[in-house]
């Protein structure tokens, strides 16, 4: 027969076994990840997937906020001539928007790996320049006093959102 405290013993050693985390062994990256970061680290190349992310992503939503547009004559139109103008006004809506967003992934994203890459910091600082910079490029063609808005507006959001996605602690 066992001694009942031997059994006690050996199950609170079990669950204490039981309660420690298992320690994961070091995983060395293999080569093809290794060359995978060294691409993705490249500005260039983020900037331009960040370029065409953002213009399928303004393609979808031109597409879907040019569904909602009505024709102005509803009433005096056929149903094949609103399919027609609907049809119409979603493709260039689409395409309008998908041009902007396009351009605004490509200037954020290349703006905020420019500044990560120059401070040799990854933090807050690089997205509120970021969206200054993106903000004053798209709005410069209404003058200075617009890129200046468009700078203070765009990067007051950046900074929003990146406190809001909590991505710097």
């Amino acid at each position: 027969m066992s001694d009942p405290a031997t059994e006690s013993n050996d199950a609170h050693s079990s669950s204490q076994e039981a309660k420690k985390p298992q320690i994961e062994p070091i995983r060395m990256p293999t080569v093809e990840e290794i060359r995978g970061q060294d691409i993705w680290n490249n500005c260039a190349v983020r900037s331009v997937v960040s370029g065409v992310m953002g213009g399928g992503l303004g393609l979808f939503m031109g597409m879907f906020l040019g569904a909602l547009d009505n024709p102005i004559m509803q009433e005096e139109m056929t149903t094949r001539q609103q399919i027609v103008f609907q049809a119409k006004q979603m493709g260039r809506r689409s395409w309008s928007s998908c041009k902007t967003f396009a351009v605004m992934g490509l200037v954020f994203s290349a703006a905020e790996c420019t500044v990560e890459k120059v401070r040799a910091k990854h933090d807050i600082t690089n997205t509120a320049v970021a969206g200054c910079v993106t903000g004053g490029a798209l709005s410069a063609r209404g003058g200075p006093q617009a890129a200046c808005m468009g700078c203070a507006g765009f990067a007051t959001f950046s900074v929003l959102i990146e406190k809001f996605l909590d991505r710097y602690h």
